[in-house]
């Protein structure tokens, strides 16, 4: 098997047992938010204890790795995110980077604080198609201090080619 068909018998695999565990769809309470860190929050989500957001099953794509400073998102492009003109929107990259992005940093956050995206930047690079298969989309912190958070993202494919680059600034404010 060629090290491209392990990658992407991997991230078929990965992803599989990530979706199996996941809760349905929703929206998590105040209560909950501020009950965990940033990490555990996102932690819990993948182990199926708190509800994936609804955008992940509208645009069909799932948060796969949470660590502190890092997170993975992996979704695979298809006819149903084109445009008009024959490709995949520019709303699906933006979406699956400010979902990386934005964990980045909460992936550091401590428990009772929150954040929101205040500016993103996205760099598409090269056209994604349905018939691009799957791609993640990297997140890691670059500074979060008590008030802003830096991050980048990149979507890459199994090859690693990068299909888009972004950064986001993000407001950090204690949860009410």
């Amino acid at each position: 098997m060629s090290t491209r068909e392990e990658t992407l018998a991997q991230w078929q695999a990965q992803d599989a047992a990530v979706r199996a565990k996941l809760a349905d769809p929703g929206v998590a309470s105040l209560e909950q938010l501020k009950q965990y860190s940033g990490v555990e929050f996102l932690q819990r989500i993948l182990a199926g204890e708190l509800p994936i957001p609804p955008i992940a099953q509208t645009l069909d794509f799932n948060l796969l790795e949470a660590e502190p400073g890092r997170v993975i998102f992996q979704g695979t492009p298809g006819m149903q995110h084109y445009n008009p003109i024959g490709s995949v929107h520019g709303g699906y990259f933006c979406t699956l980077l400010d979902s990386a992005l934005g964990c980045a940093v909460q992936s550091v956050l401590p428990k009772g604080s929150g954040y929101t995206t205040l500016e993103l930047k996205v760099n598409l690079i090269r056209a994604l198609t349905d018939k691009t298969g799957p791609v993640r989309a990297i997140g890691k912190v670059i500074q979060v201090g008590g008030r802003v958070g830096v991050a980048e993202a990149n979507i890459v494919d199994v090859d690693g080619k990068i299909y888009a680059h972004a950064t986001t600034t993000c407001l950090v404010f204690a949860l009410p």
